[in-house]
């Protein structure tokens, strides 16, 4: 039988806020455990993390595999190394323009990833974004902006650092949602496919760079058992944060996906306020949240209208449910598991 098309797209919406969801609790509570991890005890090895989480992402997909909960897919290793490539960069790049840059302009570049995606969308994917979209975009910009950036400088390799940073994480946030839809792939095959590749990649590489970063050698850390339980739960949590952002990238879209992140952003602050002291609350930290906030509500209420948002001459496969290779699409995958 044929859901009814109300009862379809109210399960539909329950799916997405709660995909949604799924996404702002483990990618907040991982902002915490890392910053308790790195502030409280020193653990400032950021890319070797990443690398565990990655570890712990693939020994969750191999567990599901030999459950059953994933099935035989294809994706070509061309694709797999293009992914990795976008992935690697945007993780490096992320760390060193911390590192080189002010906290004010690393915001900045942050806040840049959106209209490089909403770029990469309307150049490969030919949509279009109506008037009330966009200026709902700039909106969260300015709020998320009058709360984050403070001081601001930037130097020469500051700069290259964060332009690589952006528009490899652009890049990498869109060609999840491109492998999804070309290849019919849900989440955890997608992540079957891609985190052993990402694991072993920035194990191998995570030290040397965190070296470069930090001129401490991961091996030299005084390990403890609170510190080693912390790096668990990170790595734990890593695993929903990892699949949430697959998940939500390929219900989405990319230029979605950043707008509705930085509600994560306020998240953050609110609760960094809460367990790690007030001093940064202000009128001008409260009144960013308001704009941000209202921009997100607009940006929701706008892209979801006719013409919000729309794509044309797009060559990828037809939206409609269909099986390629056995496999149903993405967002349907996504619904049944």
């Amino acid at each position: 039988m044929t859901m009814p098309l109300a009862s379809k797209a109210n399960s539909k919406v329950t799916l997405d806020a709660a995909a949604w969801a799924f996404n702002i609790v483990t990618s907040v509570g991982i902002i915490m455990v890392n910053k308790a991890l790195m502030a409280t005890y020193g653990f400032s090895f950021a890319t070797t993390l990443t690398g565990l989480h990655f570890a712990a992402t693939t020994l969750m997909t191999l567990v599901l595999r030999w459950m059953g909960h994933i099935q035989s897919s294809h994706l070509p290793p061309s694709e797999i190394l293009k992914f990795i490539l976008f992935a690697n960069f945007s993780i490096v790049g992320m760390n060193v323009s911390l590192m080189w840059n002010s906290v004010g302009f690393y915001q900045i570049a942050k806040l840049s990833m959106i209209p490089v995606s909403c770029f990469l969308e309307v150049v490969l994917d030919k949509m279009r974004y109506s008037r009330d979209t966009k200026l709902s975009i700039l909106l969260v910009l300015l709020g998320v902006a009058i709360c984050t950036v403070t001081d601001m400088s930037v130097n020469a390799k500051g700069f290259i650092a964060a332009f690589v940073a952006v528009w490899a994480t652009a890049l990498q946030q869109y060609y999840v949602h491109y492998l999804q839809r070309k290849y019919a792939l849900g989440s955890f095959n997608l992540l079957g496919h891609t985190a052993p590749a990402q694991a072993a990649s920035l194990l191998l590489l995570g030290p040397f760079v965190d070296y470069c970063l930090t001129n401490k050698m991961v091996g030299s850390y005084p390990y403890t058992s609170t510190s080693v339980f912390f790096i668990i739960l990170s790595c734990t949590i890593a695993i929903g944060t990892n699949l949430s952002q697959f998940i939500c990238i390929g219900r989405f879209s990319a230029v979605t996906f950043q707008v509705l992140g930085h509600m994560k952003t306020i998240l953050v602050l609110t609760l960094g306020f809460l367990f790690f002291g007030k001093d940064g609350l202000n009128l001008q930290v409260v009144l960013g949240m308001v704009i941000a906030i209202m921009g997100m509500i607009w940006y929701g209420n706008a892209s979801s209208k006719p013409g919000g948002t729309e794509t044309q001459n797009l060559s990828s496969p037809n939206p409609k449910p269909q099986k390629q290779n056995g496999l149903l699409q993405s967002s349907e995958l996504d619904e049944k598991v």
